[in-house]
């Protein structure tokens, strides 16, 4: 099972987030059995689709490798991006009520060629039922992206674009934190223009214009071709001068 980082003394959430179940992993690839006995691995090239709308809602999935975009498409045909899976995470797993006669409502696309373990979902239900360590850690999961909802909430209720993208950006930033990844001067964001649009439910020519004001401002960096780069204090001090 994965090592608990609490134990290794490494922080898993900024100070005064979670404080409570520091002890707890979220649910991860590392957490199934070693020998490839539950499920099975399927691979997706760039832009394959793992679901589309219609779809069976009775497998969960475990990235190996890749990254997948799960999208919701508007009435106009427009697809707002409601999350990136990075490798080691589950995604398909939002709700187990209606079991297999659920249908999917959203789209899982490989933004780059992937690879992931599928498994149906009573296989899954059993193995919970079997592995407490599993179980502890999908409800953590569960606790974790809940509370990122309503963040994402919080994000799309800001009317004005800086506002909008500059807590988006400072959310993106504290979740890779959380993982380790960066420091708080220097949080690097490995997204594009077009999919932070899609994130924050903006047109991409406004991103690149609020990319461009928080550039001269100082609160983040990046150059053509390059992610961009978020100092997480001073982001926050700018958006506390403009409210």
């Amino acid at each position: 099972m994965p090592e608990d980082r609490a134990k290794r003394g490494e922080p898993k959430f900024p100070k005064g987030e979670h404080e409570d179940c520091q002890a707890l992993t979220e649910l991860t690839r590392d957490y199934l059995p070693p020998d490839g006995s539950l499920g099975v691995v399927r691979r997706y090239s760039r832009d394959a689709s793992v679901w589309e709308p219609g779809d069976r809602s009775d497998r969960i999935y475990f990235l190996e490798r890749g990254q997948v975009a799960i999208l919701a498409e508007e009435k106009d045909g427009r697809e707002i991006l409601i999350r990136l899976v990075e490798s080691g995470e589950p995604f398909g797993e939002l709700c187990f009520c209606d079991g297999p006669t659920a249908y999917r409502q959203t789209t899982a696309r490989a933004s780059i060629s992937a690879r992931a373990v599928e498994i149906k979902l009573p296989d899954f239900i059993n193995y919970l039922g079997e592995n407490r360590e599993a179980l502890l850690a999908l409800i953590f999961t569960f606790c974790v992206r809940l509370t990122d909802a309503e963040r994402r909430i919080v994000v799309l209720a800001q009317r004005s674009a800086e506002k909008r993208l500059g807590k988006l950006l400072l959310h993106l930033a504290a979740a890779h934190l959380r993982l380790g990844k960066g420091r708080e001067d220097e949080v690097i964001l490995p997204l594009s223009h077009d999919q932070l649009a899609r994130l924050a439910a903006m047109s991409r020519q406004q991103v690149t214009i609020t990319m461009g004001n928080f550039r001269r401002q100082g609160v983040l960096h990046y150059t053509r071709g390059r992610p961009p780069a978020v100092n997480i204090s001073a982001l926050s001090s700018y958006l506390e001068e403009i409210s």
